[in-house]
């Protein structure tokens, strides 16, 4: 039987990846659902190469174009976030690849979870905003979260075979983005244009701009406290500008196990829809007879303050890493529309976190209250500083 998944976020960048490794594996993989925000017409030609079961548009205004574009195929079509969240629960999906981008991909992850999915985690997200919840419902529900991430599938693979050993720390690399030597006089003038060209990675605009703070590093620590289930003090980011090593797991006795590879996204997410299997794969290899040199250094979070700012959310807990999530999300929609600055961010996301109501435990609705209040107030000094 072939494995049937179910992508959310099929036109970013990880379905489309994910869609590459189901068409390398046609027998072992089919696509059952693909869905996307507003790319219809990367939705249209998807769904005619793919033939899926059905295909969701959360854009209800591209509804009708959708619908017209695949009326001479048997493909079912609907629209709308509630959509989203039913189709995660059909009886014939096997696994849910969530690569949505950002806030919107925590609901259906959790209506997946309680439909008792395989849950193939893109979407970081979901563990910032609501690391505690979806843990606690993910062990109620005897639901595998399988990471998508490079650095976190790097971990998992470092922990296969390790049974209960005890891990001492975890070390996430980075490869410093862009501006990894700029001062800070230079990162307060770097462009938007500058901090989408990431040297080693392909990604979508968003994750883009987060690598290039390094907020998508400090959402990483965030995800790995509450995948493998250690304290913030046992997560440590080691700058690796190379991005050949994905990240290490140190046990008790010493001992550092690290996965290595090229930086293809594919690799992790083959690797979550095979587990516990390897399959082959055409990718390329890496080649150590050009990789001649592996270089290592401390992240500096007074330039990147965003990293500081993640762990500081992680170690309050409670609803801070929603607050977190939500007001870096508005900046960086902001400082793509050149309403702040690349430091500028920085600043609206630590007023935000002073700001807004603070939760010690969190419900959903708790969640979604949070996320909208926080995004109101980064809103509103946005709003202040670009009228300063």
């Amino acid at each position: 039987m072939k494995k049937q998944i179910a992508i959310l976020g099929s036109t970013g960048s990880i379905g489309t990846q994910a869609l590459q490794v189901i068409k390398e594996h046609p027998d072992q993989y089919e696509a059952y659902a693909l869905t996307a925000n507003n790319r219809v017409e990367d939705l249209i030609n998807q769904a005619r190469e793919f033939k899926p079961e059905v295909v969701v548009i959360a854009n209800e205004d591209k509804y009708r174009q959708l619908k017209e574009a695949l009326a001479d195929l048997p493909i079912k079509v609907y629209a709308g976030s509630d959509a989203l969240c039913q189709i995660v629960q059909e009886s014939e999906v096997d696994m849910v690849l969530t690569a949505m981008v950002g806030y919107a991909g925590l609901r259906p992850t959790l209506k997946a979870i309680q439909a008792h999915k395989t849950i193939a985690l893109a979407n970081k997200e979901t563990l910032v905003v609501a690391g505690d919840l979806v843990s606690r419902l993910a062990l109620a529900n005897g639901t595998p979260i399988l990471p998508v991430d490079s650095e976190h599938s790097a971990v998992f693979q470092c922990l296969v075979g390790e049974a209960d050993n005890a891990v001492e720390k975890i070390i996430l690399t980075a490869s410093g983005g862009p501006f990894r030597t700029y001062s800070i006089k230079q990162l307060a003038t770097v462009t938007k244009e500058q901090a989408l060209h990431h040297p080693n990675w392909h990604m979508g605009a968003k994750i883009t701009i987060d690598s290039a703070t390094m907020m998508n590093k400090g959402f990483e620590v965030i995800e790995a406290r509450w995948l493998f289930g250690v304290e913030p003090s046992q997560i440590e980011v080691v700058v690796h500008p190379q991005s050949v090593i994905h990240s290490m797991v140190q046990f008790t006795d010493g001992v550092v196990k690290a996965q290595l590879g090229m930086p293809d996204m594919r690799i992790p997410i083959q690797y979550a829809f095979s587990y516990p299997d390897r399959l082959h794969a055409s990718f390329p290899r890496l080649d150590f007879a050009r990789c001649m040199e592996l270089t290592f250094e401390q992240p500096d979070q007074t330039r990147f303050r965003n990293l500081s700012l993640a762990y500081e959310a992680l170690r309050q807990g409670g609803n801070m890493p929603c607050i977190v999530n939500a007001a870096n999300e508005v900046c960086v929609h902001a400082f793509l529309e050149d309403r702040v600055s690349f430091l500028g961010m920085s600043d609206i996301i630590a007023r935000t976190m002073q700001r807004a109501t603070f939760v010690t435990h969190p419900d959903y609705e708790d969640y979604v209250r949070t996320d909208t209040e926080a995004r109101r107030i980064a809103n509103e000094l946005l709003g202040t500083k670009h009228k300063g």
